[in-house]
């Protein structure tokens, strides 16, 4: 099966070849001899009734400085691709969520990863609200008083921008911590959007789990342990990604979510898990496969392409 994918993400020549999820995948899927093809979702058009993206033809390899050659810009109809992969970052924005209306309108012919109705549907702290079994107590709202009340009933407690990304914005506040009408002014003159808060859980301090999914099942994990004197553990902001493996019950969570993520369609995700509360589920551009594969040999990206082409040989 040759293919011709379409890569929608941010500017690859601006990638860390060892740690970008997207340039693994685009790496694989030369190695199965598909055509790939560059854009960024800001030269995603509708045009006259088609979905036009303009960008180049790229060839790829893991050659530090060199890692990416460029054919000659073109228009190209999302419809003559058989893949397509949305893979830009948040925010998640109605920029964004216009992006996902426009892949709407070719999938599954082609068929975009991850399914873009359901990544719109499905943002990163909301979807989890379906399992609240699952995770640690939750607050969203843009009412200083059920802040303070919940603060109250629960201390220690982490405040966070319901559609940001890569730790961007979370802050973790005590007790007695007199910043909390002062963030909540500050959250509130940025965005009309609600907070997020949560119950603090102190064995954050010996890593954040990045569980990945692939159609619903689990493959492998990583750690990702805090810097000393911080409370985010993303890498973005100096997390140290080390290798661990799965618990009894992480498995327990990955049984219970993952037949919801196949069942929308959502075949690359990550979740993450602070001792054993899920807080996360991560479909717009999850990452950590590179480390998966370096710590464990795990080659999530072949396990990703296999679903790929698994479902289109089924769609025929």
């Amino acid at each position: 099966m040759t293919l011709y994918v379409a890569l929608q993400m941010d500017p690859i020549e601006n990638v860390s070849i060892n740690a970008d999820s997207s340039f693994r995948l685009g790496l694989e899927a030369e190695a199965r001899g598909h055509r790939l093809f560059q854009y960024t979702a800001d030269r995603l058009s509708y045009v006259e009734g088609k979905i036009i993206a303009k960008g180049r033809p790229v060839t790829l390899r893991r050659e530090e400085g060199n890692h990416v050659t460029f054919g000659d810009w073109a228009e190209v109809e999302l419809t003559d691709f058989d893949v397509v992969w949305l893979r830009q970052d948040p925010p998640f924005d109605m920029g964004y969520i216009t992006n996902t209306h426009l892949l709407e309108r070719v999938h599954p012919n082609p068929m975009v990863v991850n399914d873009p109705f359901w990544v719109r549907n499905c943002p990163e702290k909301l979807l989890v609200l379906d399992f609240p079994d699952l995770t640690p107590p939750t607050l969203i709202t843009r009412d200083l008083d059920q802040m303070r009340a919940f603060r109250a009933k629960h201390g220690d407690i982490i405040v966070k921008p319901l559609y940001g990304n890569g730790g961007a914005g979370i802050f973790h506040l005590r007790p007695n911590d007199p910043n909390l009408s002062s963030l909540f002014e500050t959250f509130a003159g940025i965005n009309r959007e609600p907070i997020i808060v949560q119950k603090f859980l102190p064995a954050v301090v010996k890593g954040d789990k990045r569980i990945i999914l692939v159609d619903g099942e689990p493959v492998g994990a990583i750690n990702r342990v805090p810097a000393e004197g911080e409370a985010r553990s993303n890498m973005h902001v100096g997390g140290r990604p080390e290798k661990i493996g799965l618990t009894e019950r992480e498995h327990e969570i990955c049984a219970i979510i993952g037949p919801v993520l196949r069942e929308k369609g959502l075949i690359f995700t990550g979740i993450d898990v602070i001792d054993g509360w899920l807080t996360e589920i991560n479909v717009t551009s999850p990452t950590g496969i590179q480390e998966l594969e370096r710590f464990d040999g795990i080659n999530a990206a072949a396990l990703i392409w296999d679903a790929i082409e698994r479902r289109l040989a089924e769609r025929g």
